[in-house]
């Protein structure tokens, strides 16, 4: 087994995501373009912040008078509540904790020690690896 999370890592300029002053239409855009359910949320430093989903954003509809698909360009994910919090795990951090989060999100977000976005694990590599192992 990989000592390092480093192994399983798509770098920050492989993976999509979103900046926290994107609007709610850039994340539809996006999210339908690469065929994503969810993307990783980072600020204006870096950071992550958050991860969006595409309940979020129908929750955001469902539960807004007035907005519709005319309109969603006015509004910034960063009004839009998370309902899943997908814990980010340090690239320092050991195997056991990244594949306690994979459990039960499809990617983690990975973290540098101040807080920066530097990538993703999906679930899928890590069971692909773990698969290859065994077969």
């Amino acid at each position: 087994m990989p000592k390092n999370i480093s192994f399983f890592l798509i770098p920050k300029q492989d993976v999509v995501y979103l900046t926290i002053n994107s609007t709610m239409r850039q994340a539809l855009e996006k999210m339908e373009y690469h065929r994503y359910t969810a993307v990783p949320i980072i600020d204006s430093e870096g950071k992550y912040v958050g991860t969006l989903t595409e309940g979020d954003l129908l929750w955001k509809m469902k539960n807004t008078p007035c907005l519709s698909f005319e309109n969603i360009h006015k509004i910034c994910i960063c009004d839009v509540p998370q309902r899943v919090q997908n814990l980010p795990v340090r690239i320092s951090a050991k195997m056991e904790d990244l594949i306690e989060l994979a459990i039960t999100q499809n990617f983690v977000p990975v973290i540098d020690d101040n807080n920066v976005f530097i990538g993703i694990v999906r679930r899928r590599e890590i069971i692909e690896y773990f698969l290859s192992c065994y077969i």
